[in-house]
């Protein structure tokens, strides 16, 4: 399991790229922290989730 945003998730053995894609976020409007690390947009196809990782996903979203 990994935990995502603090909730469990079975993610583990995916690709940020993929679970990202999965959960339908758009890669320019979003930011994800690794074990306490940002990952760069250009390592979410070759980072993989692990059992007990903890992801943090952060969607921007404009307003005004």
């Amino acid at each position: 399991m990994v935990k995502v945003n603090g909730k469990p998730e079975d993610a583990a053995g995916r690709t940020l790229a993929q679970y990202l894609e999965e959960k339908s976020f758009d890669f320019k409007r979003v930011a994800a922290e690794l074990n306490g690390d940002i990952v760069p947009k250009a390592q979410y196809d070759t980072t993989v989730l692990r059992d007990g990782d903890e992801l943090e996903v952060v969607s921007f979203v404009g307003g005004g």
